[in-house]
């Protein structure tokens, strides 16, 4: 088991990213609440993982926070949860909000995630919430992640392929292309033309799942 890696991060293309670690790059998939909080490329970093060993392939997933690694590894534990789609529900939602959605039994907002149907959400409702409590989630704060929590995004130097490389974050993560498209050109045209691509997918995550 690869708990944590520790190096430079040297490529971040939204939900990937490869650290250099001893002069060997991991391939990372994270959630996008870890992604608004990478320092640039070229920056020491620190990451929390999870393997997974499938027969067609070995994946790593990373978190920024410890507890956000709690949560995911409790998700995929839930019935008809796997990896990709407890990535795609970290991404779309913060961990303090998936806790008072399940605390609330809130599955209006839950179904707003894709692969997440009204049976699912219902379903992790009931499965999560003894799981929850028992971990002790429903009452930390720490990890609600405000803008203030994520990186300068003036640092990021806009990129030309910024609105492909968002693109293909969403549709990786489970939207539709064509959901992913318009959601795109809807940030694009309210953030304008130089915005980086983790812009980009923060504005349409929170007007698809706001």
């Amino acid at each position: 088991m690869i708990g944590r890696l520790k190096g430079e991060l040297i490529e971040k293309r939204p939900p990937q990213l490869v650290i250099d670690v001893n002069g060997v790059g991991y391939e990372v998939e994270a959630s996008m609440n870890t992604f608004y909080r990478l320092p640039e490329c070229g920056s020491q970093l620190v990451l929390f993982t999870h393997f997974v060993t499938r027969e067609d392939a070995q994946l790593l997933y990373g978190f920024y926070e410890r507890e956000e690694r709690t949560l995911f590894r409790t998700l995929i534990k839930a019935n008809g949860v796997g990896p990709k789609l407890a990535i795609t529900i970290l991404s779309g939602i913060s961990t303090a909000e998936f806790v008072r959605c399940v605390n609330d039994g809130d599955t209006a907002s839950l179904v707003k995630l894709p692969g997440v149907g009204k049976k699912t959400a219902e379903r992790l409702i009931v499965e999560m919430k003894d799981k929850i409590q028992a971990l002790g989630l429903e009452s930390s704060s720490e990890f609600q992640l405000s803008a203030a929590d994520g990186p300068d995004m003036a640092a990021f130097e806009p990129v030309a392929d910024s609105r492909s490389e968002a693109e293909s974050a969403l549709i990786a993560l489970g939207y539709k292309p064509v959901q992913a498209t318009k959601s795109v050109e809807q940030a694009a045209k309210a953030l304008g033309a130089t915005s980086s691509s983790e812009e980009l997918i923060r504005y349409a995550l929170r007007a698809m799942v706001g």
